[in-house]
């Protein structure tokens, strides 16, 4: 694992928690180091505890870790719930004049800076600004250059006004001489910078970044956590491009919405979670039978009910494949890391078009809230490619018409993929129903039309599987016995929890598979492996249950349904484990 530097806020919600982390972060990556943060958030938005934590490297990291090398303190909660994370020689920082705090231990074996972070934000400009006077003092620990902070601080407040970012740069400052000023020990870290250019991006971002660049010109979609950045990504950004969001009265409002954008011909996309996802089933339906494009987006958290919204979990597998009455023929996307985030949302909107089906973009909360460090390459605008599938054209649309000159957007094809005519097409005019229709999209009740409608749809996915590059991709040692599968956002924690592993001559073959449905045939790998472990978050092995299925073979499981996502070391652990146990819950 890459030479590392761990740093943690934690305190009460409405403490100013998120926006300290994304500060710090920022600066980091534009020192050109590589970052990745981790949040814990209560459901609510005063009280409960929250932290925001920077995992900080010149190499990629792909991880957290239980480490804290540097923790600040703004409660004394922050000390007792990163306890197990602190170690001989961390670093907490704490306001020994603030009430809450003067009865604050310090762990035995660790270091205490007692920093009057009110007192020096009030003489700075606002006490407001304690956080920031507590990110300067953890540049004087951890000797990182202030004007790094600096730069961090102008692009944070630069619009609010020169004064803000002057005072928020003093009480920096005064941080770091207070901390420089009055201990005088070494603490043994250097945060070194290089040239380097990255982006800083999460996975919500990077779903709606992929969702403009794929062409995408209406969402609809109602706040929820952890979805609602995808909605505020594209707010103010997708109007450039002559597109436009929609804040809906609920999440049922918003399929219909986007439902009927896509029909317009828009390229269109709503986002959820577990809870918005069942309300909008109905339509789902409605959306596969008309055979509309529609790119619905499911960030999934803990359920069910409204469960815990701010924790991860993986749960809703079952949901998104079965989820409607009756067949849905139906794809569903998930996103392995947040750069993929970007690229698995460009491939759904074609899909969507190229089979005129409802597709499932599907990420979690930890995939979602994560920041992380990717060079601009990463997203390689000019190596996107747009398929609108069999979009006809005045041109075109005649060989799709019957006798009478009547457009046929439900012909049966031997791919099960029909035409498609936007409204203002010449002679493209028609209609579509939810009840089952015919050819022409009338209503019928024709026993052999309700046959070969049925099978038409279906044959989309079968065209599909046939067509498209539905790979996994594979990391360790190929010629292992032992062989990891998993999905989402786990895949950062396996690959590092693999180097962890090799140090100790375990080698391990891990296949990552971005495709919940349709998904690799993976019966040879596992049928051929020793021992054959599934990681997911959650309680069942939803994941685990179909490649069993497809594969006839027994997996052991290892499965985390606590709310908190895996760490690499922790799945070291849980993988030898498992290697000599039959489940393991992390």
């Amino acid at each position: 694992m890459p030479a590392d530097f761990n740093w943690a806020i934690g305190g009460e919600a409405g403490d100013g928690i998120d926006s300290t982390g994304k500060i710090f972060a920022q600066a980091l990556s534009r020192s050109g180091r590589h970052v990745f943060t981790s949040k814990d958030f209560a459901s609510r938005i005063r009280g409960g505890y929250t932290a925001y934590k920077i995992r900080t490297s010149l190499e990629p990291v792909q991880s957290v870790v239980d480490r804290l090398d540097v923790l600040i303190a703004l409660t004394p909660r922050a000390i007792e719930e990163n306890r197990s994370e602190l170690q001989k020689g961390s670093v907490i920082i704490y306001d020994g004049e603030r009430t809450t705090m003067k009865n604050a231990t310090v762990p035995d074996e660790m270091v205490g800076l007692d920093v009057p972070l009110k007192r020096l934000a009030e003489e700075a400009g606002g006490a407001i600004m304690r956080n920031v006077v507590a990110l300067g003092a953890a540049c004087a620990v951890a000797e990182f250059p202030i004007e790094n902070l600096n730069s961090a601080l102008e692009k944070r407040f630069g619009s609010k006004g020169r004064k803000l970012v002057e005072n928020n740069m003093e009480a920096a400052r005064a941080g770091r001489e207070y901390v420089t000023e009055n201990y005088d020990q070494s603490f043994e870290y250097d945060l070194e910078t290089t040239d380097n250019d990255y982006i800083l991006i999460n996975g919500d971002e990077a779903i709606g970044m992929g969702a403009i660049a794929a062409g995408c010109r209406f969402y609809a979609g109602y706040p929820i956590t952890p979805a609602t950045n995808v909605m505020e990504y594209l707010t103010g950004r997708i109007e450039r491009y002559g597109g436009h969001v929609i804040q809906a009265e609920d999440e049922l409002s918003a399929i219909n919405m986007a439902l009927g954008a896509a029909r317009a011909g828009a390229r269109s996309m709503t986002a959820t979670s577990g809870p918005g996802i069942d309300l909008m089933t109905e339509t789902f339906g409605l959306v596969g039978t008309t055979e509309t494009p529609l790119v619905i987006c499911n960030v999934m958290r803990s359920g069910p009910s409204t469960g815990m919204p701010t924790k991860q979990e993986q749960g809703d597998i079952n949901q998104m494949l079965y989820g409607g009455h009756g067949e849905i023929p139906r794809f569903v996307l998930a996103p392995t890391t947040i750069a993929e985030c970007f690229w698995k949302t460009i491939e759904a909107f074609n899909l969507a078009e190229k089979y005129q089906i409802p597709v499932y973009l599907t990420g979690d909360l930890a995939l979602a809230v994560t920041e992380q460090t990717f060079p601009p390459e990463a997203f390689d605008m000019d190596a996107v490619e747009i398929d609108r599938g069999k979009l006809v054209d005045e041109e075109t649309i005649g060989e799709w018409q019957n006798e009478k000159g009547q457009f046929k957007p439900h012909a049966l094809t031997d791919d099960g993929v029909s035409p498609r005519a936007v409204p203002g097409t010449d002679d493209g005019a028609h209609m579509t129903t939810g009840l089952e229709h015919d050819e022409l999209g009338r209503r019928t009740e024709d026993g052999q039309m309700r046959i070969k409608q049925v099978d038409k749809r279906n044959r989309k996915v079968e065209t599909a599987q046939a067509e498209e590059d539905w790979s996994p991709r594979e990391f360790g040692d190929p010629d292992s016995e032992t062989l990891v599968v998993s999905w989402g956002s786990n895949e950062g924690a396996i690959l590092e929890a693999i180097d962890i592993l090799e140090t100790d001559g375990i080698k391990i073959r891990f296949i990552s598979v971005p495709y919940i449905f349709p998904r690799p045939d993976l019966s040879e790998e596992i049928n051929s492996a020793e021992e054959v472990l599934v990681v997911e978050c959650n309680n069942t092995g939803q994941f685990a249950d179909l490649l069993e299925h497809d594969a006839l073979a027994r997996v052991k499981r290892i499965n985390k349904y606590n709310g908190v996502r895996y760490k690499a070391d922790e799945l070291a652990t849980a993988i030898t484990d498992a290697l000599a146990n039959t489940e393991v819950t992390a």
